[in-house]
C-alpha cells in the first residue's frame, strides 16, 4: 500500500517524496545502532548535504528549489520514517530558509549570501530561541542572551539550550535583548567565530540524535550587519509561522514507521497456540483498524491545512489557530498510534533491538515541541469565547 499517493498532487511531488525515502531507507538501516550507542548521526547529515536537501526551500533564483508548506510537510513525514531525530533537526533548517524566502525579510544581499554558502559549501543553519531560564520561546519570556552596541557593531553574550544539531551547525540565528530594551532581534552567528562553543548537555531518552547541545556564547563580536530581524520592524510578523508544521510532520512519520513494523509483525508472527499468524486474531484487527484510522484524520489534517496555506495565501493571516490545531492533533494521534502498535508487537517491542520501543520514546517529545497542548487549548477557547 503506497500511503503517500493518495496526497501526491504531481511529478514534481513524486519525485522529492521518492528522494526523501532513498534517504529515510539509509537512514532507518542506522538508527538503531545510533540510538544504542548514543551517537551523533554525523553520517545521515553527510547524506543530506550530499543530496541536497539542505537546498530544498531555498529561492530558485538562489540554487534551490523553493518547495512550499505541502511539499516540505510531505518530505519532512517521509524522512522522519527513517529517522525522526535527524527529520526534526534539517527540518528547523528548511523550516526557518522557508519563512525567510516567502518573506523576505532580510537584507537581500545577506540573504543571498547565506543562500550561496549553503549551496556551494553545504552550511546548515537553525534558530536558537530556547534558554534554560525562559523555556519555550512560544510563552513569550525575553531571551537573556544580550546584544550591546559596539562602534564596530555588536557584542553577543548568553547561553542557548535545544539547539538541535548544534554539532555540525554552521551558522546559528540568536535571539537577544538589544541593549537595555525590552526590544528582541535575531542576530546571524558564524560558528567559527571566537567565543561561540558547545556544550554536549543533551543527554535524553527521546530524540537522542538531534544532539540539541547548549549554545554558549562569550562576548562574541558581530559585525552591524549581523542584526538581521528585529521585532519592531519585522516583516510578516503578523502572519503565523506555519513552517512549524515540520514538527506535527516528523512525528506522524514515527507513527507510520511504528504502523508498517507492527502491521508485518502481525503478519509473520505466528505462535504455537493459533492456527496462523496473529493478523488473523480479531482483537489484533481491531487494533489495526484502530490505527488506520487515527493516522488517515491525522494527516487529513496535516494535508488539508498544509494545501491551504499554499492554495489560499490571502487567509494566512487568520491561520494561527488552525495551525496550532494541526500540531495539537497530530502530535497526540501519533501518539496513540505508536502505543497501539506497541500492543500488537507486545512485549518483544520493549528489546533493545526492536525498532519500537525507540519509536515509542521518540513519538512521546513531540508533546513538548511547540506549541504545547495547553496553549493550543487555550488559543481556541479565547477565539471561541471572543
Amino acid at each position: 500500500m503506497d500511503l503517500y499517493k493518495p496526497y501526491v498532487q504531481n511529478d514534481r511531488q513524486k519525485k522529492l517524496v521518492d528522494a526523501a525515502g532513498e534517504l529515510a531507507d539509509m537512514f532507518s538501516e542506522r538508527g538503531e545502532k545510533y540510538d544504542r550507542e548514543d551517537q551523533f548521526p554525523y553520517q545521515n547529515f553527510d547524506d543530506l548535504k550530499q543530496s541536497g536537501y539542505g537546498n530544498l526551500s531555498l529561492p530558485k533564483e538562489y540554487g534551490g528549489e523553493e518547495i512550499n508548506l505541502y511539499e516540505l510537510v510531505m518530505i519532512q513525514e517521509r524522512l522522519a520514517t527513517g529517522d525522526a531525530a535527524t527529520a526534526l533537526s534539517i527540518g528547523w533548517h528548511l523550516g526557518g530558509l522557508m519563512e525567510i524566502t516567502e518573506t523576505r525579510a532580510w537584507d537581500e544581499h545577506i540573504f543571498k549570501d547565506l543562500c550561496r554558502k549553503i549551496v556551494d559549501n553545504k552550511a546548515l543553519i537553525n534558530r536558537a530561541a530556547t534558554e534554560p531560564a525562559t523555556g519555550s520561546p512560544t510563552r513569550g519570556g525575553l531571551p537573556q542572551t544580550k546584544a550591546v552596541k559596539t562602534d564596530g557593531g555588536w557584542t553577543l553574550t548568553g547561553r542557548k539550550s535545544f539547539t538541535s544539531m548544534a554539532r555540525v551547525l554552521d551558522y546559528s540565528l540568536i535571539s537577544a535583548t538589544i541593549d537595555d530594551t525590552d526590544e528582541k532581534g535575531f542576530f546571524l552567528v558564524d560558528h567559527n567565530l571566537k567565543g561561540v562553543s558547545i556544550e554536549e548537555t543533551w543527554d535524553t531518552i527521546s530524540m537522542k540524535g538531534t544532539g540539541s547541545d547548549d549554545l554558549v556564547l562569550t562576548d562574541v563580536h558581530l559585525p552591524a550587519s549581523s542584526l538581521v530581524e528585529r521585532d519592531s520592524s519585522a516583516v510578516g510578523k503578523d502572519i503565523p509561522k506555519a513552517w512549524l508544521l515540520h514538527i506535527p510532520a516528523c512525528y506522524i512519520g514515527v507513527a507510520i514507521a511504528a504502523r508498517n513494523y507492527a502491521i508485518q509483525f502481525a503478519k509473520d508472527y505466528s505462535p504455537n497456540s493459533l492456527p496462523g499468524p496473529i493478523k488473523d486474531v480479531p482483537e489484533v484487527q481491531r487494533k489495526i483498524g484502530e490505527m488506520e484510522l487515527e493516522l488517515f484524520k491525522a494527516r487529513q489534517i496535516l494535508y488539508s491545512v498544509a494545501d491551504k496555506w499554499v492554495r489560499e495565501p490571502s487567509k494566512r493571516r487568520d491561520m494561527a489557530s488552525e495551525l496550532a490545531s494541526v500540531k495539537h492533533v497530530v502530535t497526540n494521534s501519533a501518539f496513540q498510534i505508536v502505543d497501539t502498535a506497541m500492543r500488537i508487537v507486545g512485549a518483544r517491542g520493549l528489546f533493545r533491538d526492536n525498532p519500537m520501543q525507540r519509536y515509542y520514546r521518540d513519538v512521546r517529545a513531540g508533546l513538548h515541541n511547540p506549541p504545547m497542548d495547553d496553549m493550543v487549548i487555550g488559543m481556541l477557547a479565547k477565539n471561541a469565547l471572543e
